[in-house]
């Protein structure tokens, strides 16, 4: 909540809470945000990044991933999320297909990510991956270009191909499925 809300308690950034290996400290702080959140009324938090922090000069996501190994960032991530929905809070994976491999802040302008196949495959989307298997609630597409998942140049936030036929279809995310019981 600090992050866009005065006087609400502040926590560690996601790279100091990447140290952490106890999974079940991320699923309880979860479980605290959700509490926070629905003390405000909120009852959708657009986290966690699920980027993979791989490139250093990264402008926007550096510290807000938790780290630069794709499985601990999904299972950090994944705790953190389960204890935001059993708490009763979306959660929003966020920057699909991978945001943590940009110089640009995307919210500035258009940043590519030039990754090939293989590296999305072995790196970027582990943790979306793991997120929806794991069953949980949303995915934030970010506004990046990625050739190697469309080669049209169409922004992945627009992108049927990547929106449409990797997320929904290959990777069988499906938002309504999933917020059905919350």
């Amino acid at each position: 909540l600090s992050m866009r809300m005065k006087g609400t308690p502040r926590f560690p950034y996601n790279m100091g809470l990447g140290a952490i290996t106890d999974e079940q400290l991320l699923y309880e702080y979860g479980k605290e945000m959700a509490r926070e959140c629905r003390e405000m009324g909120i009852h959708v938090n657009f986290a966690p990044v699920l980027d993979v922090n791989s490139n250093p000069e990264n402008p926007v996501i550096g510290y807000r991933s938790l780290g630069e190994d794709p499985q601990r960032v999904a299972r950090l991530g994944i705790a953190y999320s389960r204890g935001l929905e059993d708490g009763g809070v979306l959660s929003v994976s966020k920057h699909f297909p991978g945001h943590g491999d940009t110089s640009v802040d995307s919210h500035k302008a258009l940043p590519t990510v030039s990754h090939d196949q293989s590296t999305f495959d072995n790196i970027d989307l582990v943790p979306f991956k793991q997120y929806i298997d794991a069953g949980l609630s949303g995915v934030m597409v970010g506004h990046l270009s990625v050739p190697a998942l469309d080669k049209s140049g169409t922004p992945a936030s627009l992108s049927k191909v990547i929106t449409t036929d990797l997320l929904q279809e290959k990777m069988n995310f499906s938002m309504l499925q999933k917020t059905k019981g919350l």
